[in-house]
């Protein structure tokens, strides 16, 4: 009996297409349909038990960040791996002078999130809980960890999909920063 080769030659050679398909990509470089556009509200609750110096850390209210304010909003979960190895680069930037972190612990348990933070350190002002993933969908998160910089207007000027590497932060992020908070502040 002889088996036709043809079919078997197609589906390797497809199934090495997949393969080089699937390690070739960068998901940080994927685009997202938000820049330029009004950073969608966030009106989250804070992350239960948490606390900083003995206070409540908030939530996010609606109105943060604020008209004239440049922010970085991070989409973390204690769960995720990525968003440990990007941790420490977090930190570094929450002491950048004018640079306000905003943390959104996305589909977490708070207790595991409590302890992420307590164990690491916490760079965020605020930390709002997305916890059915609502934020995130508004947001256009594909995958954590996402890191936005939202200027001072309320408009995502940059998106980082993955995590932050120290190269990342002084190449593309910092630059964000600089460049968002460079711009003039018009009315909404």
């Amino acid at each position: 009996m002889r088996l036709p080769v043809w079919p078997l030659v197609a589906f390797v050679l497809l199934a090495l297409l997949f393969v080089f398909a699937l390690r070739s990509g960068d998901p940080s470089r994927l685009p997202s349909a938000l820049i330029g556009r009004e950073a969608p509200s966030l009106a989250l609750q804070p992350l239960e038990g948490l606390t900083d110096g003995g206070k409540p850390v908030p939530g996010v209210p609606a109105d943060r960040p604020g008209p004239g304010e440049v922010a970085v909003v991070n989409f973390w979960a204690s769960w995720c791996a990525p968003c440990l190895q990007e941790h420490p680069q977090l930190m570094a930037l929450s002491e950048q002078p004018g640079v306000r972190l905003y943390g959104i612990n996305y589909k977490d348990q708070a207790a595991s999130a409590r302890r992420f933070l307590g164990r690491h350190g916490n760079p965020f002002a605020a930390v709002g809980v997305d916890g059915d993933g609502r934020a995130g969908i508004e947001w256009g998160v594909i995958a954590v960890p996402e890191t936005f910089v939202v200027d001072g207007r309320g408009v995502i000027v940059y998106k980082h999909t993955g995590p932050i590497t120290a190269e990342t932060l002084r190449s593309a992020v910092i630059p964000a920063i600089r460049a968002a908070q460079d711009r003039p502040v018009l009315p909404r």
